[in-house]
């Protein structure tokens, strides 16, 4: 009995010596191998260096972890807008317009593997006709760094202008904006706190933690006059061109049940600007006021059911304080969405 299980142990390790042997032969070319065999080595090799990846532990595991799964699958409904309030006064004529664009409503799926994500999305407004903006949203979140970006290309702004006291309603069509937003982050307690936990899910904050947020602001775009103004409206068009940097503060609070409370301000001073106002041909340049601003904030929400399940809300917003002596101008764009997601 014992010879027999000495020769079938010595049997088990040379056809598993020769398996390992036929593989390095497959992949170095050394010898023919079917098709499947090739594909099933190369998949193998793929699939471990994206787990040595995802598990690289550059964190605090006491109080970050990953997801204990390959794959993420979600759910998202996206709600997006934005608005621009303008006052001035100069050479006898003093006014103002508070303006908002068309929300957006998009549905989108998404899907990551071992944090490698890509996602669909689709806009029934869009397909429908009734939205006739363009808009682009970027996202991307680590523990220690992270950007925000957003373009939009608008025609639907409409709201209130108010010309040397007589208020009117603007209608869409008579203003069209062009913009682009940037928020980006360093954070400094990248080791135990979490962005992605909050807004990808792609980490798991285990324990409430917080972190100092150093972080670059870019705001840059026009707002111009079109046919459809008022006869009385002049002819004017704005241009906004701002660089800023600034610090902040950032929390996940860990709280029972699955919960995760996430709440961060990163307030950018500008320190350069590119400004121009243009009313009916007349140019001049908009020197910076102090303090000039621009304002990231974000908040999110999220519930894990177990390892397996997970649902929430997240919103990311824009606000700037910007002018000069002659004319303010407040620009406001935010971003609301809600999930579900699973874990296989």
């Amino acid at each position: 009995m014992r010879k027999l299980l000495i020769s079938t142990t010595i049997t088990v390790l040379l056809l598993c010596t020769g398996c390992r042997e036929q593989e390095r032969l497959c992949a170095i070319g050394a010898t023919q191998c079917p098709e499947d065999t090739w594909r099933d080595i190369m998949a193998a090799r793929v699939d471990s260096a994206l787990l040595a990846r995802y598990n690289k532990a550059s964190y605090d595991t006491a109080y970050i972890g990953r997801p204990h799964s390959r794959l993420t699958l979600k759910v998202r409904g996206n709600v997006s807008g934005s608005a621009f309030r303008v006052k001035g006064r100069r050479g006898g004529y003093e006014g103002g317009s508070d303006v908002s664009t068309d929300n957006k409503a998009t549905l989108s799926i998404g899907a990551s593997y071992y944090g490698i994500s890509a996602g669909l999305a689709l806009n029934p407004g869009k397909i429908l006709g009734h939205y006739k903006d363009y808009e682009l949203n970027l996202n991307a979140y680590s523990n220690r760094y992270g950007v925000d970006i957003a373009y939009q290309s608008s025609t639907t702004l409409s709201g209130t202008v108010t010309i040397n006291g007589d208020e009117y309603f603007m209608q869409k069509g008579v203003l069209d904006m062009k913009m682009l937003t940037i928020n980006a982050y360093y954070a400094f307690n990248g080791r135990r706190f979490s962005y992605p936990a909050a807004f990808t899910q792609s980490y798991v904050q285990k324990r409430s933690a917080g972190s100092w947020l150093v972080g670059l602001s870019f705001l840059g775009g026009s707002l111009t006059a079109g046919e459809k103004k008022s006869e009385r409206m002049p002819d004017y068009r704005i241009y906004v061109g701002h660089l800023g940097i600034g610090g902040g503060y950032g929390y996940n609070l860990v709280v029972g049940n699955g919960w995760l409370i996430h709440l961060s301000a990163l307030p950018t001073l500008v320190i350069s600007n590119r400004n121009n106002i243009k009313v009916d041909g007349e140019r001049r340049n908009m020197a910076t006021k102090f303090p000039d601003l621009i304002l990231a904030e974000r908040a999110a929400i999220v519930r894990n059911f177990g390892e397996k399940y997970f649902t929430g809300a997240t919103l990311v917003m824009t606000n700037s304080l910007l002018g000069d002596k002659d004319i303010d101008i407040n620009y406001r764009k935010w971003r609301a969405r809600l999930f579900f997601g699973i874990r296989l």
